[in-house]
């Protein structure tokens, strides 16, 4: 029988896995109703925002977003999300 092939994600994971880098969620409830809240404020209508970019910056988000197969304004809006959520932080 020919050995299980993973992907580099699937490969990440496995080795993070037999690290014992997991921990078990102490509430699950409240964990739950944590990223519930997420979903609901995704599907909830988006408020539009104008900003200006320089034409730099612009070109290179375009460009990401390309790579990623994704709209512009759906990375834009991912980008912002994060920051807020606090996973995104600001390098000093």
């Amino acid at each position: 029988m020919k050995p299980q092939e993973f992907d580099i994600d699937e490969q990440e994971l496995l080795e993070s896995y037999e690290r014992e880098e997991w921990q078990p969620i102490a509430n699950l409830k409240d964990e739950l109703q944590h990223y519930q809240a997420y979903a609901t404020a995704t599907i909830q209508k988006n408020r539009l925002v104008s900003i200006g970019l320089s034409p730099e910056d612009f070109v290179e988000i375009q460009q990401k977003a390309m790579e990623k197969g994704i709209p512009y304004q759906t990375l834009i809006a991912n980008v912002v999300h994060q920051f807020a959520a606090g996973r995104l932080v600001e390098q000093t």
